[in-house]
């Protein structure tokens, strides 16, 4: 079921009413409310995918009471070893086992043996399964460093596994902040439900009036980026990091402003990324949820940056690496990865990439001003190149679009899309607003409903991009 979708638009005010009026008495009653909803939300694609959800809740269930009520350590790393294979074997078989087989096969014909592929398989793959695993994951592995309990309560676990809100595309949730949550009896609150109201608009904003309105255009360029020039090319880049910008952020805002409708509260996803005066600055502010997975999960257990420098690297270039991986079973995702490793590499051994931690420290004075709003665009510009590598369908599409920009020429094509370079000037504005905590204006958020229902009337409504992650 798609948020920007006539069936959510009726299911949620019906779960609302059903969550707050019927059942508000009796917290098991509300939370196996949740569970029917998320399930029926995660059904509305396809029901046979729900197997695949009920089967790994019901798994690290079991394995989270087997770790806790283990003494011996070998056993405790045993349960979490199953949790791990299970999860990652059933992430790899469905996302990844055609990538693995079709690279044997290029790998051998690149050395002379040529072999008939007939190995893949047509595997469908799960929307959200890489976050729900990664959700269900993370809670096995903290009940075996000893940093949560296991809960007795299977319809509040697999609730949290579930939850639809974030189910199917972030932010990734830890047991530690949702399930407590969900154990405990939940009130209606005004504000916040007033606040989830407010970021489900920004978050609809973004998506069906910003990022749909760039995907044809961003999606002709560049699926036809030979006919097109320089200038032009330049312009697809910056639609694209806007685009999913607006698709992926908006997804949250909307996941984060539903869930407070019901009384949760989930972690920020986004932190105003294109603000960013560095890499490292950009990593703290985008996909938060995934990017603190890996470094709980991955980077600090691999010995983090207390290791030395040359490990330090390995460490880094390894998060970077897996997290393209994480985003899709093809090589320009691990280029991507790359590139951004490589960007950050300077910054991690000179021992800066610590810095701007202050969200509003760039804004100390003109001086500070100028010099951090040219870090700023200097930090969007990498970024937006390395979302070539992100985009593109190959490393081969991706050289030919950068060499196609490096042939830099403006003709009128490049302006015949105002209309959108001036959404993003109203994209950049209200989100800058929303960074310094200043109220956006009635009025505005009325033109923005407006702008959102006009939006909905296309013939077809897009699919967010991160479902196919």
């Amino acid at each position: 079921m798609l948020f920007n979708s006539l069936e959510f638009f009726l299911f949620l005010p019906l779960v609302f009413l059903l969550y707050w009026f019927v059942v508000n008495r009796n917290l098991k009653l509300q939370n196996f409310l949740v569970l029917v909803a998320s399930y029926v939300f995660y059904g509305w694609w396809d029901y046979r995918f729900l197997s695949l959800i009920a089967l790994s809740t019901i798994v690290d269930y079991f394995i989270g009471l087997s770790i806790h009520r283990s003494g011996e350590r070998k056993v405790r790393k045993g349960w979490l070893l199953v949790s791990m294979l299970f999860n990652l074997g059933l992430l790899g078989f469905f996302k990844y086992y055609n990538f693995f087989v079709d690279s044997w096969v290029d790998l051998m014909g690149s050395i002379g043996y040529e072999i008939e592929n007939t190995w893949t398989l047509q595997v469908i793959l799960p929307v959200g399964i890489s976050f729900y695993t990664f959700q269900t994951m993370s809670y096995s592995i903290d009940i075996y460093r000893d940093k949560l309990k296991p809960t007795k309560d299977f319809v509040a676990f697999a609730a949290f596994v579930s939850f639809f809100p974030q189910l199917v595309a972030g932010p990734i949730e830890r047991a530690a902040n949702l399930l407590p949550q969900i154990l405990q009896k939940r009130t209606f609150n005004k504000e916040q439900a007033l606040k989830g109201i407010e970021l489900i608009v920004w978050g609809m904003f973004k998506k069906v009036v910003i990022a749909d309105s760039f995907a044809p255009i961003v999606n002709d360029i560049f699926t036809n980026y030979t006919d097109y020039s320089g200038g032009t090319l330049i312009m697809g880049a910056v639609f694209f990091a806007f685009q999913i910008y607006g698709d992926f952020s908006g997804y949250s805002d909307i996941a984060i402003g539903t869930a407070k409708l019901f009384g949760f509260d989930l972690m920020t996803n986004f932190n105003f990324p294109y603000f960013s005066r560095s890499i490292g600055e950009f990593w703290r502010k985008w996909h938060i949820s995934l990017s603190t997975w890996f470094r709980d999960y991955l980077y600090i257990p691999l010995g983090g940056s207390k290791v030395g420098k040359l490990k330090g690297i390995r460490n880094v270039f390894a998060i970077f690496l897996v997290s393209g991986f994480w985003h899709g079973a093809n090589w320009t995702f691990i280029v991507w990865g790359g590139i951004h490793a490589l960007l950050f590499i300077p910054s991690f051994v000179l021992g800066t990439n610590r810095r701007h931690l202050e969200d509003n420290e760039a804004y100390k004075g003109i001086v500070a001003y100028i010099k951090d709003f040219g870090q700023v665009i200097f930090t969007f510009f990498v970024v937006t190149v390395a979302w070539v590598f992100f985009r593109a369908d190959s490393i081969t599409d991706a050289v030919g679009y950068l060499k196609g920009i490096n042939s830099f020429k403006i003709d009128a094509s490049s302006f015949i899309m105002y209309f959108d370079i001036l959404l993003i000037f109203t994209l950049i504005a209200l989100d800058f607003m929303r960074y310094k905590k200043k109220k956006i204006h009635i009025a505005i958020w009325i033109l923005m409903v407006v702008a959102i229902i006009g939006s909905l009337n296309r013939e077809v409504q897009a699919e967010f991009i991160y479902f196919q992650f």
